[in-house]
């Protein structure tokens, strides 16, 4: 059945459902904590690495400081795209993407009982079907939580985050959009939440029609709904290493 029936999707999803996801943990032997995030075809490795060092400009402050570092391997999309660093630059896309990861990690970490310690958390794409980005801050707060609770900082954690695309496609509200439903989505939406309500980001654009805003709280709240469900998938997963 057809999208546009309200019902079923290419995949078999219904209009409300995400896509099989999984989180495999400790897929890096050094990392202080990583894991690998599958959400459908879209598949991400994360690692943190926690170290005994800050940026310049906060020395002396006694507050830590959490970044991220983003990359798509040449052939994790179906036609290879060429190494960055072999550009010798960042791609738009890329910091953009590094900058939310970052900053959405930040939203959840209390950077007093942190210390003068800084995490990196790097989100590496080995295969892309849409939704790269959500599934980074997803799986890169896992990896970030291991990572601290191993070092006997598991208190700088202030809660959860997650990420999740939604989106409106043949007039119909779509959650956790795959690449062929994002490439011909009249409104899509991601949306970057903490467990405690509040939101990091939201950031929706209009391919064709704009949207009013009876849409934008429909999409707004599939969202809602669908976090839900990442919040306790990345719970399982952390009980999961502790146990």
């Amino acid at each position: 059945m057809s999208i546009g029936s309200g019902r079923f999707r290419g995949d078999g999803r219904t209009p409300g459902q995400l896509r099989p996801t999984t989180i495999e943990l400790d897929v890096q032997k050094w990392a202080e904590g990583s894991c690998l995030i599958r959400v459908g075809d879209t598949h991400v490795l994360c690692a943190a690495t926690l170290e005994e060092r800050i940026p310049p400009h906060l020395r002396g402050k006694g507050i830590g400081w959490v970044t991220a570092e983003y990359s798509m391997l040449p052939r994790a999309t179906s036609e290879r795209t060429q190494r960055e660093a072999v550009k010798g630059r960042l791609g738009g896309r890329t910091h953009e993407i590094q900058r939310l990861v970052g900053r959405s990690l930040r939203g959840v970490v209390d950077a007093a009982k942190l210390g003068e310690r800084t995490v990196t958390v790097d989100c590496d794409v080995l295969q892309a079907d849409g939704g790269t980005r959500t599934a980074s801050i997803t799986g890169g707060y896992v990896a970030l939580v291991l990572a601290l609770k191993r070092r006997g900082l598991g208190a700088a954690v202030a809660g959860q985050i997650a990420a999740v695309s939604v989106g409106l496609v043949d007039g119909v509200a779509l959650l956790d959009l795959d690449y062929a439903e994002d490439s011909r989505a009249d409104v899509d939406f991601n949306v970057v939440a903490t467990d405690a309500g509040t939101y990091v980001e939201v950031q929706g654009t209009a391919e064709g029609k704009p949207f009013d805003r009876a849409a934008m709280e429909r999409l707004l709240s599939l969202a809602d709904d669908g976090m839900q469900k990442l919040f306790a998938l990345q719970r399982e997963a952390i009980a999961r290493a502790a146990a």
